[in-house]
């Protein structure tokens, strides 16, 4: 305060609702009263007649908050010119009344006019915005540099024409309303709007127009400055057609996205999330994301922040995983998790999308029933395919049960006791030719069923005994020898007996329909052991061999070398085996043909129970 009174200035301050007017006491040599304290009336009474209107209307102006005041004025003692000159604005005390405040300054104290002027005009003429006096009327008076560089006119060309030079045609109105708004003593601050270029480019301006007032209180003009905002605003639209899009994206892209904070508390929620988990933005903004899930989900997506937090380490998050979604109305559903972190200055955030599994669950499980169905049409197909040998094969023991019961009949008919032992025997072999039939519709019945899918240790050797003894039939009367051998380590493979089964007999039927043209005609069925966790099965022939145009594409659909054939066995072949964890593939065999080989899992250390299990019930079946 000592440093202001010493610069002679004064400090003022009114307090409206009293109407108290207080000065401070450097106004004292001020030409101001010497009273610290007087009311509005009594400060107009110290100012010189001729200049009370313009202060008067000054003060009124500052009333208004955040209103400004810059004015010169003669008190009555200094009747030769401005011997002060006030600034102040409007606002308001500690108790929210209404009050202006400012200071005064001493005209001995200030630069020269000249000075005042030289310093003004050296600051209009080189600001980058354009500065721009005008008459009530409109008339251009005063055109700076930045004027030029905005506009396009050069001061020469404006100064005396109408301001309407400027306002594109739909905008004609605007300038009247402008002065008419000045009139009222009003000012006009960053009025947006457009204004023409003098090559007739319509650009974006932001306005400011304050009056420009005489002594006498009269509105002598009008100062504006105008700021080219062509580019901030293009930028804006841009960024506002940027963010538009983004959110049509997020509002139609079938993931959820959710923005949480480093807390794990939700900041955004996208219209798909809404959808998903049925919560508005403003039921879930600010509350954790664990709410979305159910334990112990909630728990491990917690943890799992946490982690992160702490290591930095990127795969704690990166890594989309498996959960399960909580709804609002409390139903559950799978969906996958993938989360991202995004870092913005000193801000850091995750995004998180949600990915809604029911939909393709439900897809897997039908494709896995139509896969299973398929494969249970194509056992029927494999059996149509040998109808004709299968009814052979049931001829052949049927016939047999029916001589021999006929020959027993007629040794009992004749009534010689001698005879009895004879017919006994006939009636045995009988039975075992009905065994022989019986056995082979068991392997068939067995073959068709429809049961579900599901794998356990199944001993090798009854695998591929129970599949040759169908597979077989008819083999030995086109002349083909077949030789089994089993490794006695591969004891036990991890499979759906079935289905495996199936795989075998479809590649056993092929071998020897393969050979039926050849002179050679040898079929050898093997396992073997290639490693404590898998099995090799191998069908190995003598046949004609797989052609080289067709090898590459042997294991697809609706490829085949049979006159009649469908082309799926094998593609349905591999399937079952690439289902068990294993492989399937052909090669040709050294001495002419071709093997099929594949592998299954063999028994592992935690099966040794189960294998143990399925040993004592085939020693039962046995019994």
């Amino acid at each position: 305060m000592l440093a202001i009174a010493a610069a002679g200035v004064a400090v003022w301050r009114w307090d409206i609702t009293d109407d108290v007017f207080r000065l401070s006491g450097a106004a004292r040599g001020l030409a101001m009263p010497p009273e610290a304290v007087l009311t509005g009336a009594g400060l107009l009474a110290r100012v010189h007649p001729g200049d009370r209107r313009m202060v008067g209307r000054a003060l009124q102006g500052a009333a208004a908050a955040g209103a400004r005041t810059d004015i010169e004025f003669r008190t009555l003692a200094d009747a030769g010119g401005p011997g002060l000159r006030m600034s102040g604005c409007g606002g308001a005390d500690g108790a929210g009344r209404p009050q202006a405040r400012g200071i005064l300054i001493d005209a001995a104290h200030r630069h020269t006019p000249e000075q005042a002027d030289s310093r003004l005009a050296a600051i209009v003429a080189t600001s980058d915005d354009a500065i721009v006096a005008k008459t009530p009327d409109g008339i251009v008076t005063d055109w700076n540099r930045g004027a030029e560089m905005i506009f396009g006119y050069a001061a020469s060309e404006i100064i005396g024409t109408p301001i309407e030079i400027l306002l594109p045609p739909d905008l004609a109105h605007e300038e009247s309303e402008i002065l008419d708004r000045l009139g009222r003593g009003e000012q006009i601050e960053h009025f947006e709007t457009r204004r023409r270029r003098k090559d007739g480019q319509v650009i974006d301006v932001s306005l400011t127009v304050s009056p420009l007032w005489d002594r006498a209180g009269r509105l002598i003009g009008a100062s504006k400055i105008a700021r080219d905002i062509t580019a901030q605003k293009r930028a804006t639209m841009v960024l506002a057609e940027r963010e538009a899009h983004l959110q049509s994206v997020l509002d139609t892209v079938p993931d959820a996205m959710i923005v949480i904070d480093p807390r794990g508390l939700m900041q955004s929620f996208s219209t798909t999330a809404e959808r998903l988990f049925g919560y508005r933005q403003d039921e879930v903004s600010g509350r954790p994301f664990g709410m979305l899930m159910p334990s112990p989900f909630r728990q491990q997506h917690d943890d799992r922040l946490a982690r992160y937090l702490a290591s930095g380490q990127r795969d704690i998050i990166a890594i989309g995983r498996l959960a399960v979604g909580l709804r609002k109305d409390g139903s559950t559903f799978p969906m996958e998790l993938s989360v991202g972190e995004v870092r913005s200055a000193q801000r850091q955030f995750f995004t998180g999308f949600v990915r809604d599994l029911t939909e393709r669950q439900q897809n897997q499980r039908r494709l896995q029933d139509l896969q299973a169905e398929l494969i249970h049409v194509s056992r029927f197909t494999a059996l149509g395919e040998m109808a004709s040998t299968l009814a052979h094969e049931l001829n052949q023991p049927l016939s047999a049960v029916a001589n021999y019961l006929n020959g027993a009949r007629r040794l009992l008919a004749g009534g010689d006791s001698a005879g009895i032992p004879m017919a006994s025997e006939a009636m045995e072999r009988a039975a075992k030719q009905a065994l022989r039939a019986g056995q082979i519709i068991r392997h068939l019945r067995e073959f068709v069923s429809h049961s579900d899918s599901e794998q356990r240790l199944e001993p090798v050797a009854k695998l591929v005994e129970e599949a040759s003894a169908l597979a077989l039939v008819g083999a030995k009367e086109i002349g083909v020898s077949v030789a089994i051998e089993f490794d006695p380590a591969a004891e036990f493979v991890f499979a759906d007996r079935i289905q495996v089964q199936q795989v075998l007999l479809n590649l056993i039927r092929n071998a020897v329909e393969s050979m039926q043209e050849t002179e050679i005609r040898h079929l050898v069925i093997s396992s073997r052991q290639i490693d404590p966790g898998t099995v090799q099965l191998s069908v190995a022939d003598t046949g004609g061999g797989i052609r080289p145009e067709i090898a590459g594409q042997l294991f697809q659909p609706f490829v085949t070398t049979k006159r009649l054939g469908m082309g799926v066995g094998l593609s349905i072949s591999r399937t079952i085996v690439e289902a068990h964890g294993g492989r399937l593939w052909a090669e040709p065999n050294p001495g002419g043909g071709a093997i099929f080989r594949l592998t299954l899992k063999a028994r592992l250390a935690e099966q040794e129970t189960g294998a143990q299990e399925a040993g004592d019930q085939e020693a039962g079946d046995a019994a």
